[in-house]
């Protein structure tokens, strides 16, 4: 069996750092020492997934005579350490670079002719309606890093689902193509750009207080616009406990952005002197870009 220690104050799992022999919460930043059982059931942990630390272990025994580097935020802390980092690569002290997104944003690197994308399968299947748009982004970028100049290059994807629509449209159709699928298919779902969102964004250390609140504030909307909008929720952040509290959304839609927005400031007056305000973290988000 495989046990799973999730983070105490946040709903994700701990991420185990081997560099200082810790695990460490992404999200609140809180570490603890490294343990092999779970402390609740007594389960094995077992060490799993692909984070960059795994990577460049394996990548050192496929290619001793490299030099690697891992650059990402535990590896680029100190000042001008990703500038130190970029440089060595471009004087070619570098063979092989493990990275996260950052590298493939806005760099020049003539001599990169071959760039992997681990673990691609995270931006298929998510609640999140532009996660597939974020992962063709991606692939796009990395694509414009490799192979610049006169050199050739070439992109691996890792995936379980090399069949997908999103990887058929941009190898084989270009990303044009696929953003014209995607239009349409926000057209039939009724998804921006053909539709206005506002999130109601709350948080409180107990999950009834930010459920209460959202509840209490859609009824005062749909009072306000005569029941004339969309609303959704009270609906889990795609990580409802973080830094120890709950979060919690409610999704406002409407085809029409006046008829979105006419009532916003009424509304808003509304939840301002609200009782339940003063036991939960609340913030309105338009044309919101993530559903974290």
């Amino acid at each position: 069996m495989v046990g799973k220690l999730n983070a105490t104050r946040c709903e994700l799992p701990y991420t185990y750092h081997k560099n200082i022999n810790r695990l460490v919460c992404h999200h609140c930043g809180v570490t603890k020492q490294h343990i092999e059982q779970c402390p609740e059931c007594d389960e094995t942990l077992l060490l799993m997934g692909h984070g960059t630390e795994r990577i460049e272990e394996v990548l050192a025994t496929l290619f001793p005579q490299a030099a690697i580097s891992r650059i990402d935020r535990d590896t680029t802390r100190k000042k001008n350490a990703m500038h130190d980092y970029l440089e060595k690569i471009q004087s070619g002290e570098i063979d092989i670079m493990i990275g996260t997104q950052m590298l493939a944003k806005g760099h020049h690197f003539p001599n990169v002719t071959l760039t992997g994308i681990v673990d691609a399968d995270r931006g298929l299947f998510s609640t999140d309606f532009r996660a597939s748009e974020r992962l063709a982004q991606l692939f796009m970028q990395v694509s414009g890093r490799t192979g610049r100049g006169v050199k050739e290059g070439t992109v691996i994807v890792q995936t379980y689902n090399p069949e997908h629509p999103l990887f058929e449209q941009l190898i084989q159709h270009g990303y044009n193509y696929f953003c014209n699928s995607l239009l349409e298919e926000r057209n039939h779902s009724s998804l921006p750009p053909y539709s206005y969102m506002v999130f109601l964004r709350t948080e409180a250390h107990n999950s009834n207080d930010a459920k209460q609140f959202i509840n209490e504030a859609a009824m005062q909307l749909n009072q306000l616009t005569d029941n004339k909008l969309l609303l959704f929720g009270p609906i889990p952040a795609l990580i409802e406990k973080r830094s120890g509290r709950y979060r919690y959304q409610l999704i406002i839609q409407s085809q029409s952005r006046k008829a979105l927005h006419m009532h916003l400031d009424d509304w808003l007056d509304k939840l301002e002197s609200s009782k339940r305000a003063k036991k939960v973290r609340w913030s309105l988000d338009v044309d919101p870009q993530d559903m974290a």
